[in-house]
């Protein structure tokens, strides 16, 4: 018997990338070529029920500054999160990623996350070096990702 819940699974991460309006060909950008996949974890168009987007990449090795993601805003809170991938020290990003708030240029050395308010102007988001692979999400509490301006 399949389960009545079976349709609320993501089982195959679906490439997200022509949702990213951020980034890429989209921002008129070229991709960094350290950037993996665009997958979607979790979003509306494969489970209309989701109130959220969900989004998950690796990011590999690069030994010179990588600028990924341009400046933007949202009308819904965004969760950004880094994790390395050493399960002896889950603190040990193998990176450092910049990332400005409304201007502010914040450095990141560690695994973690940073809450994003409705209406913060946040980015631009890039890489100073990448020593060890890690992975980066993007949890937009909306169904859909876009920019304030650019509306999906």
């Amino acid at each position: 018997m399949t389960s009545p819940y079976e349709h609320l699974f993501v089982r195959k991460m679906p490439n997200c990338l022509d949702d990213l309006v951020n980034e890429g060909s989209a921002a008129g950008v070229v991709e960094p070529p350290n950037i993996g996949e665009a997958l979607a974890l979790m979003r509306s168009e494969e489970v209309p029920e989701s109130k959220i987007h969900l989004t998950y990449c690796w990011i590999k090795e690069c030994d010179s500054p990588v600028e990924w993601v341009k400046e933007h805003v949202h009308d819904y809170d965004e969760v950004l999160i880094w994790h390395g991938n050493d399960p002896e020290d889950p603190d040990y990003l193998g990176a450092e990623i910049y990332f400005d708030i409304e201007g502010v240029r914040h450095t990141v050395t560690t695994s973690g996350s940073v809450y994003i308010p409705a209406g913060v102007k946040h980015c631009p988001l890039g890489f100073t070096k990448v020593d060890r692979p890690f992975r980066f999400s993007a949890l937009s509490l909306a169904p859909n990702y876009a920019s304030a301006d650019k509306k999906a």
